[in-house]
């Protein structure tokens, strides 16, 4: 196998380093990939002055375009369709997605020409990390001679059909006949043109025609930066248990659902819970805190930046997230790294990041199943908090071995390689 540096154009529409979600991982993973291969990000205008903050050199590192011209009116008749800030998400998305053919012609027109003279050895679409969102350069890319590699591709988890309200409340209008972006222009291409097909989680690969599995591997998307999360969560040892929840507070995510289940150990004071996040819900939680009368055992701390969350969240032993809807599920992930044991709802991303011995999981079902299962499982913790520890560790050793940038970027050097012929065995990179 060569000890050669590939050469990889790596595109990345979304990649911002002081932004969080999508943005973050696009730069992240575009940025820790500098350090296993020869990289040029393409990136979209918003983004230039962040990465310039960050010491890249314009031209030579990265190369932003301007698709303002569509990108702003779409933009703009999504947010006006989406039904309120922070909803309708498959409306966002939808949008994106023809916007987004738009941004990759501007890069075709930039770098096909490059391309076309094999100056990259691979073409990798980084984000949009949705698998709604077709590439009209795959194709062009396959008639060059030069493998395009699509992901990680995350998203579409489905509404568990005992949640249909909280669906409606956050206006996915969309996702009731979200399958019809299968019909979108170059979809079907893009997959018969990918070289490699990262998908991100398992349900994402299930919606990946069964004919191109072949070219899948699963890798998912999220991983933390060890000099963020560097620090180690206080190990329990007298007192209450501490608990933290960190998340927009919408329904989906389930903040009252946890403070409902929580709610006879608060009164107890045998748990103390910081709820960290703003959102449409804060004011109903407000209402739960002053007409139980547990103002004493709760803090709703509201937003918190993203670079300050370790210094909030280390007085806690346990994560309580009971989300029922999440494609990541990167804040199991930043609480593992800091030995902070999650407790999650045993469904999409946070169920897979979360494997035995390393959290607890509870069974998704109705609300009143998710709250019960919740509350009892808090119970035994607090009435077993000794066990803590020895799990701590072992979701921070898992963290450290698979789920840092660095980690990422060498598992992703292993599929180019892969890809590129070096190793003509498919990678297997993740113990799940």
């Amino acid at each position: 196998m060569s000890d050669k540096k590939l050469s990889i154009l790596v595109i990345a529409e979304a990649a911002n380093p002081d932004w969080v979600s999508v943005p973050l991982v696009g730069w992240s993973l575009a940025n820790a990939l500098r350090k296993v291969c020869n990289v040029h990000i393409v990136t979209q205008i918003r983004n230039r002055e962040a990465i310039l903050r960050k010491g890249l050199v314009e031209y030579d590192d990265f190369t932003a375009i301007d698709s303002e011209a569509v990108e702003k009116p779409f933009w703009k008749l999504a947010n006006l369709l989406r039904g309120g800030e922070g909803k309708g998400w498959t409306t966002i998305s939808a949008f994106k997605a023809f916007s987004y053919y738009y941004f990759e012609y501007l890069v075709w027109k930039k770098f096909g020409s490059d391309i076309r003279n094999k100056k990259y050895d691979i073409v990798h679409r980084v984000t949009p990390l949705s698998p709604t969102t077709p590439s009209i350069m795959a194709k062009k890319c396959f008639k060059a001679g030069v493998p395009f590699v699509l992901g990680p591709l995350n998203g579409g988890v489905p509404w568990p059909k005992e949640f249909d309200s909280e669906r409606r409340k956050e206006r996915e209008w969309l996702s009731y006949i979200r399958n019809a972006y299968k019909l979108m222009p170059g979809y079907k291409s893009t997959l018969k043109s990918a070289s490699a097909i990262i998908t991100g989680s398992k349900d994402t690969l299930k919606q990946v025609p069964a004919l191109y599995h072949d070219k899948c591997v699963y890798i998912p998307e999220n991983a933390i930066d060890p000099e963020r999360f560097s620090l180690t969560a206080q190990p329990y040892r007298e007192g209450p248990l501490r608990a933290c929840f960190i998340g927009r507070l919408v329904p989906y995510k389930g903040p009252d659902m946890l403070l409902e289940a929580a709610l006879p150990l608060l009164k107890a004071g045998a748990l103390k819970l910081d709820i960290i996040g703003d959102g449409p819900l804060m004011q109903l939680l407000v209402d739960m805190v002053n007409k139980e009368n547990i103002g004493s055992s709760v803090k709703l701390t509201g937003w918190i930046e993203h670079s300050e969350i370790q210094n909030k969240i280390c007085q806690s032993q346990v994560l309580a997230f009971p989300s029922i809807r999440e494609f990541g599920g990167g804040v199991a992930l930043e609480a593992m790294a800091l030995g902070i044991v999650p407790l999650i709802v045993d469904y999409a991303g946070p169920g897979e990041l979360v494997v035995e011995g390393t959290g607890y999981k509870v069974p998704l079902g109705s609300r009143e199943e998710i709250v019960l299962a919740m509350r009892e499982k808090l119970k035994w913790i607090t009435e077993n908090p000794d066990v803590l520890e020895g799990i701590a560790q072992n979701a921070k050793q898992r963290v450290f071995d698979y789920f840092t940038w660095d980690k990422k970027a060498a598992q992703i050097n292993n599929v180019y390689k892969w890809v590129v012929n070096e190793d003509d065995r498919k990678p297997q990179l993740i113990d799940n």
